[in-house]
């Protein structure tokens, strides 16, 4: 890969690059928050969740002393929850070692919990201005158009070939610079999931697939496994004044969250109202809600659920069941995007 096209992309990332909060900062705090929250989610997405989180948790320190309630409630919508639990052990850590900042060195940010080659490259390249790359799903998109290259971009190896390639050419007088503008490329010009903007790039002419006319075909990746089809039963249990919800085992899938009763399998409504007196409480009340489905990494939750008014949930003796009002909800309790199309009716004034 040469670096002929290293001026054409700086030059149009000077004039065209998107202004964002945590962007042209030299915070390197808020250039690691940005790039941990802009995983798995848009960035248009991320801005309302990054400003949030700034102005609750300012620096480092901060991060580290959060009640962890009041640090999932900030992360509540934006998913992958065990990104915002390292990113406070990472957080514990700099205090403990590095004076509470993210330490000016690749070798170290790559050994603090959650932060991956991608997370080291960025914070190193654009808050410090170290020469190393940063290669993240739009990078390597731009890289294997730029270059035909068919190689499954899911091999470790893959990364690694790309990594030293990059490393090769980088320019040390803006390094950040140089991988934002590729990050940048990849989101708004060399675009996945439909014909990229080949008239308006800036590196077209470097371009091989672009020359060919073969876009399409790049990047490669070995296809998905099949995810595992669970189906659920959610119950919005509620009273005059409150919502049932429970927190959820301390491990595993959405640990320590806090989620609207549920059970494995489809309930009929008869099976619905049992389990609610089983609860201890009297249903008055059910109607079934229209279906969902969440998505995680590896499985699908298929949804069906019933709203049930009880007498009172003050006379429930389940353990682990909590009663929340609707403020105590929007102010204290993260409910997991996978509840989302129910839990809508926890904000909802109880009739």
């Amino acid at each position: 890969m040469t670096d002929e096209f290293i001026q054409p992309l700086l030059g149009w990332y000077d004039e065209n690059k998107r202004i964002l909060p945590w962007r042209d900062q030299h915070n390197a705090y808020y250039t690691w928050v940005s790039e941990i929250m802009l995983q798995q989610t848009r960035v248009e997405a991320v801005k309302p969740y990054f400003e949030r989180f700034i102005r609750e948790l300012p620096d480092i320190p901060a991060l580290a002393a959060c009640p962890q309630e009041k640090l999932l409630k900030l992360w509540e919508g934006l998913g992958y929850y065990s990104r915002v639990r390292n990113m406070q052990l990472a957080a514990q850590e700099m205090v403990e070692k590095y004076n509470g900042k993210l330490p000016e060195n690749f070798s170290l940010l790559i050994s603090l919990k959650g932060i991956g080659s991608y997370t080291a490259g960025a914070i190193a390249s654009i808050a410090y201005g170290i020469p190393v790359p940063a290669v993240d799903g739009n990078v390597f998109r731009v890289v294997t158009r730029m270059t035909e290259d068919s190689e499954d971009i899911t091999k470790p190896a893959f990364r690694k070939k790309t990594e030293k390639a990059l490393q090769e050419i980088i320019p040390v007088d803006r390094p950040g610079d140089f991988n934002q503008a590729m990050m940048e490329l990849g989101a708004v010009v060399c675009v996945p999931n439909g014909q990229p903007k080949c008239l308006i790039c800036p590196v077209r002419d470097y371009c091989l697939a672009g020359l060919h006319g073969t876009m399409e075909k790049y990047p490669v990746k070995a296809p998905k496994k099949p995810r595992v089809i669970e189906e659920r039963t959610v119950l919005v249990i509620q009273d005059g004044n409150c919502t049932a919800i429970r927190k959820r085992p301390s491990k595993g899938l959405l640990a320590g969250l806090y989620e609207l009763p549920n059970t494995e399998g489809y309930l009929s409504r008869e099976e619905a109202l049992d389990y609610v007196k089983d609860l201890g409480t009297e249903p008055l009340y059910i109607e079934e809600l229209p279906d969902a489905k969440h998505i995680f990494s590896h499985i699908e939750w298929r949804m069906k659920a019933y709203l049930i008014r009880v007498s009172s949930l003050e006379q429930t003796h389940a353990p682990g069941i909590l009663f929340a009002d609707k403020k105590e909800s929007e102010r204290n309790y993260a409910i997991p995007s996978a509840f989302g199309a129910y839990a809508k009716y926890m904000k909802e004034e109880i009739q």
